[in-house]
């Protein structure tokens, strides 16, 4: 039964067009099997986010995404009242004589509440994906919170109570490590960490997004992106660069790459002047080393 469902989920990745290693599969698996958060880490642009996004597609139902941030709180991801609704709704009822209690409960209930990313994944009528993406921008007392709804599937308004979850989302948390994430979330959490690929998933994964490439082209560009993330750079591309790179030349009716074509466009591929400058004087190195030196102009 395992490998049937193992299987199943390895279809599912590959009829979403991700190029799956075994160990993302498997951890998939696992996540959902044993309803546990799913933490993922690695390099920005290796395909962390895009793991939530497939499951989404895959199970046919709602992703539901909460993108942190520094000072990002729990009323942002959790829940807001609707002060304006709550307010004029008071200004209707001032001439009623209702009793101040009747009143609290009617404007502190759902009416009047207004649904952000995590009340709403536990409080669906169906079971969706959460993406609390990129979770190391965020405080550590934003982790805090968290905590409850990791483990426990509930959360708590100080007006209402405690919520528990409908439908326990799939909740899948991402990960650059900007910083170091505290041990408590951690353990309620299984881990998955992805790395930059070698250089044949990434040409798997190119072919895959980019099926019209040629096949000169494709090994060129990946070999000159497994080159160019050996060098210090103060922001590594990741495959999302490298697809984009692809769609770029395939647009341009190229089969093969030279100099000024490198050139021209490595703004698609790098984000950073330096990491610019530093690359273009190192051009015609980088062409020896992924061994086409010939087609340098």
């Amino acid at each position: 039964m395992k490998n049937e469902e193992l299987s199943q989920i390895k279809k599912m990745l590959q009829g979403q067009g991700y190029i799956d290693d075994g160990a993302i599969a498997m951890s998939l698996f696992l996540a959902m099997k044993l309803e546990k958060p799913l933490l993922v880490e690695g390099p920005a642009g290796v395909g962390k986010t895009e793991i939530a996004k497939v499951m989404a597609k895959s199970m046919n139902t709602e992703l539901i995404r909460l993108q942190c941030y520094e000072g990002l709180d729990s009323t942002h991801a959790l829940y807001e009242w609707n002060y304006q609704h709550q307010l004029l709704y008071l200004k209707m009822q001032e001439h009623k004589g209702e009793d101040i209690k009747a009143l609290e409960e009617t404007i502190f209930s759902d009416k009047f509440l207004l649904k952000r990313p995590v009340l709403n994944a536990i409080t669906h009528k169906e079971k969706t994906v959460l993406l609390i993406d990129e979770i190391d921008r965020a405080d550590e007392e934003f982790e805090s919170f968290l905590l409850e709804v990791l483990s426990d599937w509930q959360v708590t308004i100080p007006e209402i109570g405690t919520i528990k979850a409908t439908n326990k989302p799939q909740i899948i948390l991402t990960g650059n490590r900007t910083r170091e994430l505290s041990e408590a979330l951690r353990r309620r959490c299984l881990y998955l960490w992805i790395d930059y690929p070698t250089f044949e998933k990434e040409l798997a994964i190119v072919k895959s997004k980019v099926p019209e490439i040629d096949q000169k082209l494709g090994v060129q560009i990946c070999s000159f992106m497994k080159e160019l993330r050996q060098m210090k750079l103060e922001k590594t591309p990741g495959i999302s660069e490298t697809i984009d790179w692809a769609r770029a030349l395939v647009s341009m009716h190229l089969t093969h790459l030279d100099k000024q074509i490198v050139e021209d466009t490595l703004g698609v591929v790098l984000k950073d002047w330096q990491d610019m400058r530093h690359t273009q004087d190192s051009l015609s190195e980088l062409f020896e080393r992924t061994g086409v030196t010939s087609r340098i102009g």
